[in-house]
This record gives structure tokens, sequence and C-alpha cells, in this order.
């Protein structure tokens, strides 16, 4: 093979590798949220809430991205689908979180007694 032809196959290897990751401006955050399989028990979808609007619905094994800008983020987790899944009467608590720009903060969906939350993701 040619040397123009193997650096001409690099740089199309290095634009598609480049192409899959997520673009991230300076001004954002962004924020990654996963449902680790063996975490929680309920096969349950979960629906991820950010300022009371539904984001994204998570089942076991699935993660969600979002570029966001900085600041406080409220946000809430709540079981979805039929009667075995709907959380009660009482809709769970939710939580802020501090974002800044151009950070990635990456969670995991847990559950407690008190129903599912975020943990720091290492």
């Amino acid at each position: 093979m040619s040397r123009r032809f193997l650096s001409l196959l690099a740089g199309l290897l290095g634009v598609t590798a480049t192409a899959q990751m997520p673009a991230l401006a300076e001004s954002d955050a962004l924020l990654i949220v996963s449902r680790e399989r063996l975490i929680v028990a309920t096969p349950c979808e979960i629906g991820l809430y950010l300022h009371e609007r539904l984001a994204a619905r998570l089942f076991p094994g699935q993660s969600a991205a979002f570029n966001l800008p900085p600041g406080e983020v409220s946000l809430r987790l709540a079981t979805l689908g039929g009667d075995d899944c709907q959380p009660g009467i009482r809709l769970p608590d939710g939580q802020r979180l501090s974002l800044q720009a151009g950070q990635v903060s990456r969670y995991r969906i847990a559950q407690g007694e008190a129903g599912l939350y975020l943990l720091p993701a290492p």
C-alpha cells in the first residue's frame, strides 16, 4: 500500500472515531445518567425528569446524556409503566445538581428506602 493511501485511511478513521464522541461546547455541561442492570431491582422503566419534564425513559443497562447550560438542575426519578410500576399518590422527591461549564458529570441510578436517587459514578 502506498504511504498516501495509508495516511488517507488513517485520516478517515480518525474522522469516524471523533464523529461518535458527543460534542460539548465550552459553555455547556454534559450530564450522563446510567441505569446499571443490577443496582435497581425493578423491571419497570425509570423516567428521568429535568425541571419537571420527562426527558428520558431508561430500562436496565441504558443511559442518557444531556448537554445542559451550567447552573442548578432540578432532577426527579420515577418508575413508569403499568399498575405495578406506578409510584403511588405521592411523587418521589427530586434532587438538585450543580453543573459547571465544560464539566462532564456522570451519575448512576440507585434505589434506597426513600426511593430512587442518583449516585455519582466513578
